[in-house]
């Protein structure tokens, strides 16, 4: 009975719990009326991108409106949840808003949808709905203040304003501590993107001392500053720190290793520096660490416990360094990592393979080294990027089979060499590009259906060494996207016929190949074959335009350079209205029609080193409006330069160099703001006009005209120039001392003008410190060089030691397909009149030579330390060779030749072991010619010219070690006694006469004579003895012969 009672009351139990409930959940009307009301008044933005919205579908007033999707309500049938995010709502939220009727809201989301977008503000009406313990109003375009009646809201525990556009709202008034200090049950804050502009002192204690309970803070891109204040070491509760994109510029506190509950860690791009505490990386819960872009950030890892949490490391552009530990696959919860750009050190650890929930693996940049470990124990990665380090060896092909869902392997710009195994072209992409990667291209097989169909294909070899053809099996990647097998030894015939099989092919590079490209004379309709983007042909022998390209109308980039084509450029050519870059220089091509419609696309334009002749045409610039860089130079161009150049309103880069051109430089060239580049060079060009004061010039070349110096003084409107090339031509001024304060300048050239005068300036402090060439070489210039100026020239003091030095060339990047450098200035090296190509960052001039400066060489000089080439010749130096010369540990060239100097070499200078080339000559010196290391390898023609001088290779070895007499004031150096030759004589012939001597006039001396050499004989010859008998040991001379 009891079993039975106890069975009812359970039954009841259960209906209870569970009827009245439902009962009493049923919505209020007021409340029904209230959302109702709210939904007619909303807004929508339509979308086609956007899914649908579905919530609101179901709020209609036949049903209950606590059972409407996006709608929780409480036992008692209040509505205390609303949650209609991502449902393109744009208006119809505003103070007047039904929605502000629902006073018993505990929970509000809005996020994720257009809410502000007519720049309207944050309704303050959400004051009035004091339960609200959850409030986001993130991913929304609302603007303004945030109103302050949010701070009345004293129950919060979670408020989101984040991401409302860049910078779209904002604390000011009030400011964050007046938003915060009535929230103290908050525990998550996420104030992303608003507008705070507070320092460190501030928004740190306005957090600390309000927030005591806080959990997370993300407050990321808020305009912060730093430093992170020890006061924050109070909210012991924090799990979540994201302060990415403010201005912390300090170090990282050392009190975020003592959050034991800290999960998320996110402070890139702070300006961070320092040194990163390795603690940190030890806490048994962070899960997530980001560091990206801090690039003065010091660090490395620590070693890895086995009760490690970390899934993302992203330490990405930061200064980061050492050796990646052996622990790190301990970490069996890592699923990204991201060192790109750092400057980790050795092998990369084997114990990577045990990372068995790696997703990406992101390593380019750095310095590793040693062969590639196998990753087959990561079986969920799909990204591994090495690209850009030091590693070597081959490709194991068994690395890779358990890998399923790789889908891009970059392992471009190493060292690795062997064969490509053929299973690697199972991979949707692959780039292998700079390396050194050997033998035939693999064919392509056993690929399954799926990937040979597959969009996105990408296959990057180039710039390695394979040879052989290029298999036909790569035309059934019907999916394949890129194709680069340039810069290799491909060799044999590709069809361009068989493009048409590749239908989603949109980038093809096979230039610097050996392979004949068979003409597309087929019957395929052009409308078949893919639409390229990019199409690069270089140096293939070509002496045709591929038919095919007539229907490449989505073409972007054209590269057809350093081919055979001759002729003129086809008018169809102007017919790619997407046409970015076009590259048709070093052809045989002579004529072009400049086309009648405005190419609005056209970004580069290269016809340099063609055989173009006439004049520019004079509407060139009005059809090549948006161009930035433009290239006629070495052609046979002559008359005037069009001044519809000018209507290019983004031409940054002009280049007209080795053509006939004349008249005088356009007016507005000299005064265009977006102008970096002006090469002019060898034309017979007479004039140029000032630069105006928004001159943006970095390199100007217009050496090699007939120019005279008029505009010279304008260039100080130029700041920025890097290059400045006037040489060869009728300039006549004094030195450009109002130069003195353009600090960019790399590369000053005067040589061969008419500049007279000193070349010191009144103020040197700060004057050209990445100064690296200078040419004043050929001019009129007289007086002392100053020594104080030299010593300002610090790019030539630095060594590579203590650099920073990057070997790299002088030119200008500004995308990846647009790339200008300053490769020709004429200089004086090593004896030789050359032109020096390819200049690079390291290479450091001073040619002062064929002008009358006198006075000292200044010791300042030997402060240069990594000065290449030095040329003083044909001045009127006086004084001593300066000792400190030998202090240029990089010097190769070294001219003094045709001076006054005097004194002896400096012993000194033999150390100087980079010495290729010493001119010495016609000058004054004296004394001993210093011997042994680069000494040794310098002939006479190095000294000669030095009266004084004497020693290898000038004259033989004097054993004495003296320097020989030279007779005072002697007027005719033919006459001169030759010491090192006279004395071995007199020597030989003292010796001489005493031995003779001493025979003739010693009888005794004579006797042991004889019998010395007799006993000699004997010994010699011991038959002699048994021939002539022992009488021969008493025969002497006939005794009348001595006694005459």
């Amino acid at each position: 009975m009891k079993t039975l009672l106890h069975f009812f009351l359970l039954l009841i139990t259960l209906w209870v719990s569970i009827i009245i409930p439902a009962v009493h959940s049923q919505c209020i009307k007021d409340q029904q009326l209230s959302l109702l009301q709210f939904k007619k008044s909303l807004v929508f933005y339509d979308d086609i991108f956007i899914r649908p919205r579905t919530r609101l579908i179901s709020w209609n007033a036949s049903t209950d409106c606590c059972s409407w999707v996006g709608i929780t309500c409480s036992r008692n049938g209040r509505v205390r949840g609303l949650d209609i995010s991502s449902e393109q709502i744009s208006a119809g939220i505003d103070n007047s808003s039904s929605l502000f009727h629902l006073h018993y809201l505990q929970s509000l989301n809005l996020a994720d949808n257009r809410l502000g977008s007519n720049s309207q503000s944050i309704p303050s009406a959400i004051g009035n709905l004091l339960n609200l313990r959850y409030l986001n109003l993130s991913l929304n375009d609302y603007s303004g203040q945030i109103p302050m009646e949010i701070s009345r809201l004293t129950r919060l525990a979670v408020v989101d304003f984040s991401k409302n556009g860049a910078f779209h709202i904002k604390l000011g008034s009030p400011n964050l501590h007046t938003f915060v200090q009535n929230l103290t049950e908050l525990r998550e804050l996420y104030l992303d993107w608003v507008q705070i502009s507070e320092q460190g002192r501030e928004w740190c204690r306005a957090i600390s001392d309000s927030l005591p309970n806080l959990r997370v803070l993300s407050m990321s891109a808020c305009d912060l500053s730093g430093p992170v204040l020890q006061s924050l070491a109070k909210l012991r509760s924090l799990s979540v720190i994201r302060l990415d994109g403010n201005h912390i510029s300090a170090p990282v506190p050392g009190f975020f290793a003592n959050f034991s509950n800290l999960t998320v860690l996110s402070l890139g791009d702070c300006g961070l520096h320092g040194t990163f505490p390795k603690e940190i990386f030890q806490l048994p819960s962070l899960q997530s660490i980001g560091l990206l872009g801090n690039y003065q950030l010091d660090g490395s890892l620590p070693e890895f416990s086995r009760n490690g949490s970390l899934q993302h490391l992203d330490l990405g552009w930061t200064n980061f360094s050492g050796l990646l530990p052996n622990s790190i696959g301990n970490l069996k919860m890592l699923s990204t990592i991201d060192i790109d750009y750092c400057n980790f050190t050795g092998p990369i650890p084997k114990s990577m393979t045990n990372l068995t929930q790696l997703v990406s693996l992101s390593m380019p940049d750095n310095k590793l080294e040693g062969s590639i470990p196998s990753f087959s124990g990561a079986k969920n990665v799909h990204t591994i990027e090495l690209s850009n380090n030091r590693l070597t060896g081959t490709i194991n092909s068994t690395h890779w089979r358990n890998l399923t869902k790789l889908s891009s392997l970059c392992l471009n710009s190493n060292k690795l060499d062997g064969n490509i195994p053929a299973s690697l072209f199972s991979l949707p992409r692959i780039d292998l590009s700079n390396n050194q990667f050997s033998g035939p291209f693999p064919e392509i097989s056993n690929v399954s259906s799926s990937l040979l169909n597959a969009p996105g294909l990408a296959i990057y070899l180039g710039s390695n060494n394979l040879e052989g053809p290029i298999p036909m099996s790569i035309f059934s990647l019907r999916g394949l996207r890129a194709l680069d097998l340039s810069s290799n030894n491909f060799s044999g015939s590709f069809p361009l016929d068989g493009l048409h099989q590749l239908r989603n092919l949109s980038a093809l590079d096979l230039s610097h190949n050996n392979l004949f490209l068979s003409p597309d004379h087929t019957n395929f309709s052009y409308s078949s074959f893919s639409q390229l983007s990019t199409l690069r042909l270089v140096s293939l022998k070509l002496i045709t335009f591929p038919n095919f390209l007539r229907n490449q109308s989505n073409l972007r980039i054209l590269d057809l350079s350093d081919n055979q084509i001759n002729g003129k450029v086809p008018n169809w050519i102007w017919g790619f209205s997407d046409l970015e870059n076009l590259n048709l220089s070093c052809n045989s091509l002579d004529s072009v029609e400049v086309p009648s419609i405005n190419h609005s696309n056209l970004l580069s334009l290269d016809f340099s080193r063609n055989y173009f002749s006439s004049s520019i045409p004079s509407t060139i610039g009005d059809v090549l409006g948006s161009t930035v860089f433009l290239s006629l130079s070495s052609n046979n161009l002559s008359g005037i330069i069009p001044e519809s150049l000018c209507n290019s309103r983004n031409l940054r880069i002009l280049d007209l160099s080795n053509n006939s051109l004349s008249g005088t430089v356009p007016r507005c060239l000299t005064t265009m703001s977006t102008l970096l580049v002006l090469n002019l060079r060898r034309n017979n060009l007479t004039n140029v006009n000032e630069f105006s004061h928004n001159c943006s010039l970095e390199m100007l070349d217009i050496s090699g005209n007939q120019i005279q110096g008029q505009f010279l003084r304008s260039l100080v409107n130029c700041t920025q120039l890097k290059v400045l090339n006037l040489g060869n031509n009728l300039i006549t001024e004094p030195f450009p001392c109002f130069l003195s304060n353009t600090s960019t300048l790399r590369v000053l050239v005067l040589r061969s003008n008419k500049f007279y005068g000193r070349i010191g300036c009144r103020k040197t402090n700060g004057t050209w410190p990445v100064l690296q060439i200078i040419d004043l070489a050929h001019n009129n210039f007289s007086g002392e060089v100053p020594g104080t100026a030299l010593t300002t020239w610090q790019a030539m003091r630095n060594t590579k030691d203590n650099g920073p030095w990057k070997i790299s060339n002088i030119g200008l990047n500004y995308d990846d397909d647009l790339y200008y450098q300053e490769d020709t200035v004429n200089v004086s090296n090593k004896g030789l009149e050359m032109e020096l190509d390819n200049i690079l960052t390291i290479f450091t001039s001073i040619d002062f030579s064929c002008n009358k400066f006198n006075g000292s060489i200044p010791e300042e000089i030997g402060e240069l330390k990594s000065l290449y080439a030095l040329n003083l010749s044909n001045n009127a130096f006086t004084g001593a060779v300066p000792s400190s010369l030998s202090n240029l540990s990089e010097l190769e060239s070294l001219d003094l030749s045709k001076n006054k100097l005097s004194g002896q070499i400096p012993l000194e200078l033999t150390k100087l072991t980079f010495l290729e080339f010493l001119n010495l000559s016609y000058n004054q010196l004296v004394g001993r010619i210093p011997s042994g290391a680069q000494f040794s390898t310098f002939d006479a023609a190095s000294f000669e010219g030095n009266k004084g001088l004497w020693g290898p290779p000038l004259t033989t070895y004097n054993r004495t070690g003296f320097s020989p007499k030279l007779e005072a004031n002697h007027s005719n150096p033919g006459h001169e006694i030759d010491w090192d030759i006279i004395c071995p004589e007199i020597g030989f012939t003292c010796g001489f006469g005493i031995s003779i001597g001493s025979l003739l006039f010693c009888k005794r001396w004579r006797k042991w004579y004889y019998r010395a050499m007799y006993n000699m004989l004997l010994k010699i010859f011991p038959q002699l003895e048994e021939r002539f008998g022992h009488h021969w040991r008493h025969v002497y001379v006939h005794q009348r012969y001595w006694r005459r």
